[in-house]
């Protein structure tokens, strides 16, 4: 109430301050664009739940990942440069925001200022994700939150798809060696069947058995009758049965070295045969996996164009300048009349 008298002796001045500031931020506030926003919200998911080799081989679910460092990375894949860049050109921002052409640096620069200041992602409470874009157009603004979306979905499983095709390479690489391991294995175990005349068949050691035994038996009754003879062609007989040098294909030499190899080789075509399966499973799996994407976000609201504008507040703008004009007047006024005031009191005191 004190400064009721100084504002009286000065209205004039400050009703015309307060008029003018009325009237350019009228004219200032209806001459701002309307600006829309479109937020989409989604969260994101648990990496190692969207990854397709632990999801196909293993049966896993997929699962929401409100951990900090999941929340970190998203934002941060949304905020990145490379992806304000992709956003620009697809959409062309450059002539939208009228800075310039590509290719120039000052261009450029204020392109990615512009959509920087458009854009903001956040991580609200109840642990998701809320992007918001604030462009004068409703339509482009929904489209490019949702395009963003899309986009931080689409790098953030590229995080772990290049480890996934290195995988995959060694997964094959594995199946091609076994393969080439199994053809040597075979090739070996049939080269020794070949050989030895050893073929896995019950009757070759029980007709060997029974043709030793009958020959010994006979070579024993013929020396015991005297006949040398006949005893000289059994045991002949008897060599060629038990002794590789005999000259028969069936020997009981020639069989156990033929069995206890050709058990080797078997042991380890069965072994290779295991493993080129298990390889070629496991490469089919990685393959079917890396062919399938697996959205790595989970959205809950997609971003739709906005029924009414989120900014200016044009009473706001008006109010807030008449006040802050109103308030510096007042101000103003009060040290002009303190000045003069002071003056007047100095040549006062010169005068006596």
């Amino acid at each position: 109430m004190g400064l009721w008298p100084i504002i009286n002796r000065w209205k004039n001045l400050v009703l015309a301050a307060v008029g003018l500031a009325f009237l350019l931020s009228l004219l200032v506030a209806f001459l701002l664009p309307n600006i829309y926003q479109s937020t989409a919200v989604f969260y994101p998911t648990n990496p190692e739940t969207t990854d397709p080799d632990r999801i196909v081989a293993e049966g896993g679910k997929l699962q929401l990942g409100g951990r900090a460092e999941d929340l970190d990375r998203v934002i941060t894949i949304g905020e990145s440069q490379p992806v304000a860049e992709l956003m620009i050109q697809r959409f062309d921002l450059y002539r939208h925001y009228n800075v310039g052409s590509p290719g120039d640096e000052k261009a450029e620069q204020d392109a990615l200022d512009a959509f920087d200041k458009s854009l903001n992602i956040v991580h609200n409470d109840r642990d998701a994700i809320e992007l918001t874009i604030e462009d004068p157009d409703k339509v482009l603004a929904a489209r490019m939150a949702n395009t963003l979306v899309y986009v931080i979905d689409s790098i953030n499983q590229q995080l772990t798809y290049e480890n996934r095709r290195s995988i995959i390479e060694l997964y094959k690489d594995r199946a091609t060696f076994l393969e080439k391991e199994f053809v040597q294995a075979h090739d070996s175990l049939l080269a020794a069947r070949r050989r030895y005349g050893v073929y896995g068949m019950d009757r070759e050691s029980r007709y060997l058995a029974k043709e030793i035994i009958e020959t010994e038996a006979e070579l024993r009754r013929a020396e015991g009758e005297g006949n040398s003879g006949r005893a000289a062609g059994l045991r002949r007989a008897l060599k060629g049965l038990t002794q590789a040098d005999g000259g028969n294909t069936y020997n009981l030499e020639s069989y156990t070295t033929g069995l206890d190899l050709i058990t080797g080789l078997y042991s380890r075509f069965n072994d290779v045969q295991t493993r080129l399966q298990e390889a070629r499973g496991a490469y089919e799996t990685a393959r079917l996996a890396i062919s399938s994407r697996i959205s790595s976000i989970y959205i809950v609201q997609k971003a739709l164009p906005a029924t009414k504008k989120a900014k200016p507040v044009r009473s706001l703008i008006v109010v807030s300048s008449v006040m802050i004009t109103l308030v510096l007047s007042i101000i103003f006024i009060t040290l002009l009349e303190l000045y003069r005031g002071n003056l007047g009191l100095s040549r006062l005191r010169r005068v006596e």
